[in-house]
């Protein structure tokens, strides 16, 4: 059975991905990893991508940057057809991924660099980041400096420097502790309204998925089909305090409920 697909208005959408599916050449045959996806996202939509280990998020991210090529189907970015790199695009991985003989000033740096943009407005663009993620102090420290919490804003800071429309991010909390990880959902909570992004957000966790999301898409095992699509119902700003709230709760069950019934959680012991 297709995929559900959402067209959130009469308007072209910023990203169309229309039946698209990924298979991979194991060793023992063909392995797919997507079947049939079919997303609408609009222009300034945080949608989030929910689902378990190995139901291709990633790989969805990965197609959708242009870093990997789709088997089937066709995905379009701002009308433009993504057949390679998306050089609009922003994208921060669940590894910082920083240069460790570069301070957190230049590896913010190194987007200016490889784009050949004017370096003071870019040095100029990188500190006010830094200060919006409250690093103006350490810009000239060195990563083996830096705490997992401050080196992922870096890596955050780094992707967003030529302002990108669009901003693809890989579980990019997923390795930090609990009170590190809240605090960086609210400073991205803050950088995409104050940039004006479109934010495609890969993670495992059900409450990241409902506190930061306009939407949250649920997908099923392997191979990656969208289950379902959850419009998450909750004002801006997000405050953390709203985890507490009978409407996030009901989320919380709502999306518990599908993966239940998929089969990924078993509650018995």
């Amino acid at each position: 059975m297709a995929a559900p697909e959402t067209i959130r208005s009469a308007s072209r959408p910023h990203i169309s991905i229309s039946g698209v599916s990924k298979t991979f050449q194991g060793r023992q045959g063909p392995v797919q990893a997507l079947q049939d996806i079919n997303l609408s996202i609009e222009k300034g939509e945080f949608v989030s991508i929910l689902g378990p280990s190995g139901c291709g998020k990633s790989t969805l991210l990965m197609l959708l940057s242009g870093l990997l090529p789709v088997t089937k189907g066709r995905i379009d970015v701002d009308k433009k057809h993504i057949d390679g790199p998306n050089a609009d695009a922003g994208i921060v991985f669940q590894q910082d991924v920083l240069l460790e003989w570069r301070s957190a000033l230049q590896n913010i740096m190194i987007q200016a660099e490889i784009r050949k943009s004017n370096i003071p407005e870019a040095r100029e663009r990188a500190r006010q980041l830094l200060k919006m993620v409250s690093l103006t102090d350490f810009e000239n420290s060195y990563p083996k400096e830096l705490s997992g919490g401050m080196r992922q804003r870096v890596s955050i800071c780094r992707a967003l420097l030529h302002r990108p429309p669009l901003l693809l991010m890989d579980e990019p909390f997923g390795a930090l502790d609990a009170m590190t990880r809240d605090q960086l959902q609210i400073d991205l909570l803050r950088l995409c309204s104050d940039n004006d992004m479109t934010v495609f957000f890969i993670t495992h966790s059900i409450t990241e998925a409902i506190f930061l999301s306009d939407r949250v898409v649920v997908m099923s095992p392997r191979p990656g089909r969208i289950e379902r699509i959850i419009d998450i119902d909750l004002p801006r700003p997000r405050r953390l305090s709203m985890r507490e709230d009978a409407k996030f709760i009901d989320y919380t069950r709502e999306l518990t409920g599908i993966f239940k019934s998929l089969g990924v959680f078993r509650e018995e012991y």
